[in-house]
């Protein structure tokens, strides 16, 4: 089991993300900020960041920066709803910058890539429709 840290700043997708996330078999540390996502790290403990990039304060391409200058070897996963920071080359030292879908399958399977984990969950079936408390 690895302990992702969450960073988004809405609190309902903190919530899905976190639930989603704990079915498949992972801890998760959630933060609606970029600041107690530095602070989070700092304090160890986290094997992979899961990390918004439009947020109020410091940005995510910004906490990036800092994450990397506190721990060079922290994968990284950028999730955006904004296709043009994957070509922006500020993000190019993230693990990976996915778009965000209303199905976290690409999600769950590129962590799971990264940490060299279980293998890649089919398509829609990370947590199932009817164990949605959402």
């Amino acid at each position: 089991m690895a302990r992702l840290l969450v960073v988004e700043d809405d609190k309902n997708q903190r919530m899905l993300y976190t639930q989603e996330l704990e079915y498949v078999g992972h801890k998760v540390t959630a933060v609606g900020t970029a600041r107690e996502a530095l602070v989070a790290v700092q304090e160890g403990g986290i094997d992979l960041v899961v990390l918004d990039i439009h947020m109020p304060g410091m940005d995510g391409v910004e906490a990036l920066g800092k994450i990397l200058g506190q721990k060079r070897q922290l994968p990284v996963i950028l999730y955006t709803a904004y296709s043009n920071y994957q070509v922006n080359f500020l993000t190019w030292s993230a693990d990976a910058c996915l778009m965000k879908t209303s199905d976290l399958t690409p999600l769950v399977n590129k962590i799971n890539e990264i940490l060299g984990g279980a293998q890649p969950v089919p398509e829609s079936a990370a947590v199932p429709s009817e164990t949605r408390r959402y």
